[in-house]
């Protein structure tokens, strides 16, 4: 196995105050053609990882938009599985998440026991995941593909004492997502409350598809951003996202 290169840079971030960005790649919604731009253009706006993966894969793109991926960037690629199937040991690191915001053991742990065998021949960098499903105005593929209810909108006290649990069992990130095609994105409120009970780094992810609420989940306190659908409908806000991101980190210097 590999050494915890990726999560010690997202720790370090977390410490300094650096924001990073992520794109999610969904090998159902890609091609190679397609796949290959989304790389340059991620170069070009310095995207600091890639998440490939979802809930529900029905192609067999996995294995190809990897390849492509780091075919054309240097740029991390990180596998963000939805079941032991989408494992796939060429790229770089793997969330190895755990549904906290759940009471499914099958995403709790049984998938993981599943995985852990392949995964402990492998090269990849493990990245122990707390994963919050928060409600986002509508049923999403995750919440229908695990079985479980997402933790309310407007309950920021329960996504808190939910990750202060991650925490406490030695999850080391925490991941905080309203899904994909989410008609809201996490409430600032939320995110906030998520940081100022934990220590380690938070990921926030779905219905991010404008600048603004970018800016809003940074000042709440997201060290890495995830976005998927925003760019996939509006391509510019890959761009706009990414002048945010170095912006801010701009300002810490």
């Amino acid at each position: 196995m590999t050494t915890r290169k990726l999560l010690h840079q997202l720790q370090s971030n977390k410490l300094s105050g650096r924001r990073s960005l992520a794109v999610l790649v969904d090998p159902d919604k890609t091609n190679p053609p397609a796949c290959m731009q989304l790389a340059r253009a991620a170069v070009e706006n310095k995207v600091d990882f890639f998440f490939v993966g979802g809930s529900l894969i029905t192609s067999n793109f996995l294995n190809s938009a990897i390849r492509t991926l780091k075919g054309n960037s240097d740029i991390p690629v990180v596998l963000f599985p939805g079941s032991n199937l989408h494992i796939d040991t060429t790229a770089d690191a793997i969330l190895f998440l755990s549904l906290i915001s759940g009471r499914n053991p099958d995403y709790l742990i049984g998938q993981h026991v599943i995985a852990a065998p392949v995964l402990r021949k492998s090269r990849l960098e493990i990245l122990p995941t707390g994963y919050m499903l928060i409600e986002s105005g509508k049923p999403t593929t995750v919440s229908y593909i695990s079985n479980t209810t997402p933790i309310p909108y407007d309950k920021p006290e329960v996504a808190a004492c939910t990750a202060m649990a991650g925490e406490m069992l030695g999850l080391q990130l925490m991941y905080l997502d309203a899904g994909s095609g989410a008609q809201r994105p996490v409430s600032p409120r939320m995110i906030s409350a998520v940081r100022k009970s934990i220590q380690v780094p938070v990921i926030v992810g779905g219905g991010i598809t404008s600048p603004q609420a970018a800016e809003d989940a940074f000042q709440a306190g997201a060290g890495l951003l995830v976005v998927g659908n925003g760019i996939e409908q509006d391509p510019d806000l890959l761009v706009e996202i990414s002048e945010r991101v170095n912006g801010y980190n701009k300002s810490l210097l």
